[in-house]
């Protein structure tokens, strides 16, 4: 217990220069697009002086950029992710969209998962067949394709044409999909989840074949086939928990791309998470928005990549956690 804490702490050690990079980063394009004070101006229309005055001083914009950043690290450290142009905190705005998009991101992760090593496996255990050949063109089409032309595709044929499901928004304002609130919100996640664990999945679907060909010629499986282990046993306890150990390290990575990847997605769908948010700070100008959202993202690659760590050192005997 004591080496699984020390190695928490050394990854958390690791994770503080690439967080305050990325803080350095977010508040130097977020002062690149102009002062704040200008951008408020244009959204309130001739502002009183005395309002003017106030935002300079919150803003501290009578000082160096350089100790503006400091003020804003140290708000940034006490939970105060700054005021967005409505007049709101941008952290008490943030809480039910990350929700949103943890919902669908969780969702399609943990059904590319559950769909995507079978099926990996089943591809590699019958491999040049013609069920493998179509599995492996399937995945290549899924891991090329972008996901908002997947999901417009998705919403002209099952929202315009069809009428099937809803094609943006994550419940109905005027009436119930299927007559049930809970049904209402599964109609809405269909699409979204669609495209995003079809992605996912043809990544995970690639490397867990690649890898259970290569661990299937290894000396100990042909050592656990002649002892008279079943096929299943040497597949899914021997082959498959070698074989997938390095996923693990890619479906971490994938989630913090796809989570990168969520405003073009969420924008798709109009899906109300972290995303579509972000893309409509974006063209709002409202700059203290955009760098809450993006802190926000950023701590969560972070825990993701640290769960992933995490996971890798437990399914892999040779990565030592002392």
């Amino acid at each position: 217990m004591a080496s699984l804490i020390r190695y928490i702490i050394r990854r958390l050690l690791f994770m503080i220069p690439v967080f305050l990079g990325v803080a350095i980063l977010t508040y130097g394009v977020g002062n690149a697009a102009g002062s704040p004070l200008n951008l408020i101006r244009v959204g309130l229309r001739n502002p009183n002086p005395a309002v003017l005055e106030a935002l300079t001083h919150y803003y501290h914009l009578d000082q160096p950029v350089w100790q503006r950043f400091l003020y804003w690290l140290w708000d940034l450290m006490h939970g105060n992710l700054g005021v967005s142009i409505s007049g709101r905190p941008v952290a008490s705005q943030i809480g039910p969209w990350a929700l949103s998009t943890l919902e669908l991101q969780v969702l399609a992760l943990i059904l590319s998962i559950v769909i995507g090593i079978p099926v990996g496996v089943y591809s590699s255990k019958h491999q040049y067949s013609k069920m493998d050949y179509a599995i492996t063109t399937t995945a290549i089409f899924g891991y090329s394709m972008p996901t908002f032309w997947l999901g417009i595709m998705l919403v002209i044929i099952f929202s315009f044409n069809l009428g099937l499901l809803p094609g943006s928004g994550a419940v109905s304002v005027s009436y119930y999909w299927w007559g049930n609130p809970l049904l209402d919100q599964i109609a809405h996640l269909i699409l979204p989840t669609l495209v995003l664990t079809y992605v996912n999945l043809a990544t995970i679907v690639r490397l867990v074949r690649a890898n259970m060909l290569e661990v299937m010629r290894q000396d100990y499986i042909l050592a656990a086939r002649a002892s008279g282990l079943s096929e299943r046993t040497v597949t899914y306890r021997y082959a498959l928990r070698n074989a997938v150990s390095p996923v693990v390290t890619i479906i971490g990575l994938g989630f913090g791309a796809a989570l990168g990847g969520a405003p073009a997605l969420e924008t798709t769908f109009s899906w109300p998470g972290l995303g579509y948010a972000f893309t409509q700070a974006a063209l709002t100008l409202d700059i203290p928005l955009v760098q809450g959202i993006t802190i926000v993202i950023t701590l969560m690659v972070l825990v993701a990549i640290l769960i992933t760590d995490l996971t890798y050192a437990l399914l892999d005997p040779r990565v030592t956690i002392g």
